[in-house]
């Protein structure tokens, strides 16, 4: 990213909310000389990119006009530096130390069922459903599709969004198996894991009679 944008993000960040002469102030601080023109352009560019919110007009406590005011997005906040993934490492490590099997198991998959009811995909047809599951696995970052098979309906996830978590993964894949069973409102069959040397974590779903006979 352009240096002059990323100091504008890392001054919302400090600041919270800045206007065009607050970010001018800060960026004459860091680098130099700065127009307003240029930031006002730099402002535009971060919010084609979904990265700074729209300018809300804040008033002067002085006379003048209006000033906007300008903030991150929450697709901004993810781009800076996070310890999100040694922290959950962390933390699964310090329950397997602490808790016996069955208790690290029973919150992985207690948070795979939150994460389902959040979802909220009850009362869909089966194959309408897994068009809603394949669209929330893929925002989790499971890379997932689906199939119909004989009498049934295959659910492949090619890609595992907590490999850099755990080492073994046995919990998670258990937390997996939690999470499409809550999602699809039945418990698949499991036919590979990528753990086990498969090519996707695939499970299998038979059809509803209806669906068979039709």
């Amino acid at each position: 990213m352009q240096q002059t944008r990323r100091d504008i993000l890392d001054i919302l960040r400090r600041r919270g909310q800045a206007s065009v002469d607050e970010l001018v102030e800060d960026l004459v601080q860091m680098r130099g000389h700065i127009t307003s023109v240029t930031v006002r352009h730099h402002l535009g560019r971060l919010q084609q990119e979904g990265l700074v919110t729209t300018g809300e007009l804040r008033r002067k406590h002085s006379p003048g006009r209006p000033q906007h005011i300008y903030g991150l997005t929450p697709q901004a906040e993810s781009s800076f530096p996070n310890n999100y993934q040694r922290l959950a490492a962390g933390l699964l490590v310090e329950m397997r130390r602490h808790l016996p099997p069955e208790g690290v198991q029973s919150v992985l998959e207690g948070v795979a069922r939150e994460w389902a009811t959040e979802a909220d995909l009850s009362g869909l047809p089966l194959q309408q459903r897994m068009d809603a599951i394949v669209a929330y696995l893929n925002g989790l970052g499971y890379s997932a599709h689906w199939e119909t098979g004989d009498g049934c309906v295959i659910l492949h996830t090619s890609n595992c969004p907590y490999h850099a978590v755990t080492s073994d993964g046995v919990s998670l894949c258990e937390m997996d198996v939690q999470l499409v069973s809550s999602l699809a409102g039945s418990r698949p069959r499991c036919l590979s894991q990528m753990k086990s040397g498969g090519d996707t974590c695939s499970y299998r779903f038979p059809l509803p009679p209806s669906s068979t006979s039709t």
